[in-house]
């Protein structure tokens, strides 16, 4: 009887020592603008026009590395704000997957012309971190965001897409919590050679054997828009 006891508390002792275990931390991706960083080229892309209404306009982004984090970061201008997208490995690997998954659906003509809303999130989806300011004197807010992957129809050219989706930002500090934003959802159509180009800055091997320099500035993008030719299908 005795030995039963002794059985039954170290049973409740192991039960109640494991519900009281606190679960695991993640740490969320994040990046400091004021990390080491070394530019490494640019990138052509087009926007889905504001409501949709018109044609998609062809933008420029810089490609950045942040070896610190080994983040990529893809900085551009929409909409009178400046924004800083950034890549993890992970997020990094989710893109290539993807891209590999809506060629092969290109080549084997599987694309659908009314392609809606569900087909914009197709190829599945992953965590980005998102740094964005109208004017260098105005609040910087930062926040975790979903990128998800797809594609869609413009003028009867397919595209792949990589849908920039909302980052909540939420001030600190109770007393300017007026500071708090929420930045837009948008969505970046490639044509097949871009989505190549950007894969190419995702590449490990070219990111480890990046020398950074020892000071680096980032300079502004201008902003360019023009109509562009879409992939034939």
């Amino acid at each position: 009887m005795k030995i039963k006891i002794i059985f039954l508390l170290a049973l409740c002792a192991v039960f109640f020592s494991c519900k009281t275990t606190p679960p695991p931390v993640v740490e969320k991706f994040t990046v400091s603008l004021r990390s080491p960083q070394v530019v490494i080229g640019d990138i052509e892309f087009q926007f889905d026009p504001f409501l949709s209404i018109g044609k998609i306009t062809k933008e420029t982004a810089s490609v950045i590395y942040f070896p610190r984090e080994d983040a990529v970061c893809l900085q551009y201008r929409q909409a009178f704000f400046t924004y800083h997208q950034f890549w993890s490995a992970d997020g990094r690997q989710a893109y290539s997957n993807a891209l590999q998954k809506y060629n092969t659906d290109f080549e084997e003509r599987k694309l659908n012309q009314r392609a809606g809303r569900r087909e914009r999130r197709k190829y599945g989806a992953t965590e980005g971190f998102l740094i964005w300011q109208q004017m260098s004197f105005t609040v910087q807010a930062s926040g975790n965001m979903n990128v998800e992957f797809g594609y869609a129809f413009s003028d009867r050219s397919p595209y792949f897409i990589v849908n920039q989706l909302e980052a909540e930002f939420i001030e600190p500090n109770e007393l300017l919590r007026d500071h708090n934003r929420t930045s837009m959802a948008m969505a970046m159509f490639f044509t097949r050679a871009q989505a190549a180009e950007l894969e190419k800055y995702f590449d490990q091997q070219l990111l480890d054997s990046i020398a950074l320099p020892a000071a680096v500035q980032t300079e502004q993008i201008p902003q360019r828009r023009r109509q562009t030719s879409g992939d034939e299908y």
